[in-house]
């Protein structure tokens, strides 16, 4: 099928690059001209495992393009993908501005019918506005819209797995030719008939395929929300116990791993640390609470779920102090600058944050990150950015641990241990082993568990 994507960051990039893996010939359209004349000299604008290869891999088949006409886009396709951003506004509500400006753009430009397909993350109701932008700004073409809601569950780090791996495939529709071109669209990944880029030429893992779920526009945007503001909950759950755990001496792991194994709960997502970040996360929870508090209905369980995570930085800056007594003028090694691992992401990162209240410590922050080191630079200039790990360690006075890469876990840490002024470690992602770092002869405080 012919379909075009609009947006070309984290979600369009993924989405219009395994549309195109699995068959269908896609135009990407941003209105970032530098970013699109990035990714047509065949580089990416982020960092997301496997992505680069299925760019390539597809642009040479000539099933991907690349466009910085969006009318050329709106025209190429038969179904168009909306993946552009919704930022939270003051008051906790998501900007919709892109989505009506992409409303505009494709009733005025389209010239045959066109399912319309939301993937951005918006609240319930908005397909419906959608519907009536469509109406309203196409009267005079009379072309045909349908308009469906396809939320997407992608994970940074691991998105591309997970658009070609899904557990669901959630669509939202008002009618059976709507649920009918979308099924056809996903076929093949329902089918598994696709060379998977992640398994070939081995055969996938036999797991069974992913759920089809056909529901209502208003119930699969509610979904989405749904989701992540339980996921952010579970996290913010586990740190609560985490500082309980502290107090009693208990192991926070041992505790959450035991609680993971029921299965009415799972153990992801219940990992204590410096709390959730990431664009999407924080804002779907504060769009969640206000379209909420908009409906008449207090979710206040939310508000504290965001409350606890906040706490998360000034928790570990007292740990920092507990070390060091005074931080002002003092050398401290960050490792970490996105807010996960496998990312460039720093768009509402911990470790930012955590930055942040350093410098407003009076700390000489260093920092590095595998990835992010970049991007950040933009973000908090008055931060040295560090070669190596290595590097930021060297006469530092404290280290935090502040994004859980793999690679940290395997540093030569007696190396870091005789750079160090003082040998002190914040783990605020538990990703190391305390009875081996104290080994070492590290001052080693970690999140949940015994200093």
């Amino acid at each position: 099928m012919k379909i075009s994507v609009i947006g070309a960051g984290y979600v369009g990039l993924v989405t219009g690059g395994c549309l195109a893996e699995i068959g269908h010939e896609i135009v990407c359209t941003d209105n970032d001209a530098e970013k699109i004349a990035t990714l047509e000299a065949g580089r990416l604008p982020i960092y997301e495992p496997g992505l680069d290869g299925v760019i390539a891999k597809t642009r040479k088949q000539g099933r991907l393009k690349f466009s910085a006409n969006p009318v050329d886009a709106v025209a190429a396709g038969d179904a168009i993908f909306i993946c552009v951003g919704t930022p939270p506004l003051p008051n906790g509500g998501a900007d919709l501005s892109a989505i009506d400006h992409v409303a505009r753009l494709i009733a005025n430009e389209a010239r045959s019918p066109k399912l319309v397909v939301e993937k951005s993350t918006v609240p319930a109701q908005t397909g419906q506005e959608l519907k009536r932008a469509l109406a309203v700004y196409g009267r005079k073409s009379k072309v045909e819209f349908r308009v469906a809601s396809n939320p997407e569950f992608l994970r940074e780090g691991t998105a591309v797995e997970d658009f070609l791996h899904p557990d669901r495939i959630v669509v939202g529709v008002d009618d059976e030719v709507a649920e009918k071109q979308l099924h056809e669209i996903y076929r093949p990944v329902l089918e598994r008939k696709f060379n998977c880029p992640f398994h070939a030429p081995s055969p996938c893992p036999d797991v069974p395929p992913p759920a089809w779920l056909v529901t209502t526009i208003n119930s699969a945007e509610l979904i989405k929300h749904a989701s992540n503001s339980f996921l952010a909950l579970k996290i913010s759950y586990a740190n609560m116990l985490a500082d309980l755990a502290e107090r009693l001496g208990a192991d926070i792991q041992q505790v959450t791993r035991a609680v993971g194994m029921d299965s009415r709960i799972g153990g992801s997502f219940l990992n204590a640390g410096l709390g959730f970040g990431g664009f999407c996360l924080p804002k779907d929870l504060q769009a969640f609470v206000h379209l909420a508090e908009k409906s008449g209905v207090d979710f206040s369980l939310l508000k504290e779920v965001e409350k606890i995570n906040k706490g998360r930085i000034r928790h570990v800056i007292e740990k920092v102090r507990r070390g060091l007594w005074v931080m002002k003028g003092k050398p401290i090694a960050v490792l970490g600058l996105a807010f996960k691992a496998n990312t460039d992401d720093v768009r509402f990162s911990p470790a930012i944050d955590l930055i942040l209240e350093l410098l407003a410590e009076g700390a000489n922050v260093r920092a590095f990150d595998p990835e992010a080191s970049e991007k950040a630079r933009d973000v908090v200039p008055q931060v040295k950015i560090s070669e190596s790990p290595y590097a930021a360690a060297r006469e530092a006075e404290a280290l935090i641990i502040a994004t859980e890469w793999k690679q940290f876990r395997d540093l030569d840490w007696q190396r870091i241990h005789d750079a160090m002024t003082h040998p002190f470690v914040v783990d605020a992602r538990n990703l190391l082993s305390g009875p081996e770092m104290k080994q070492l002869g590290f001052e080693y405080y970690s999140i949940g568990r015994p200093d």
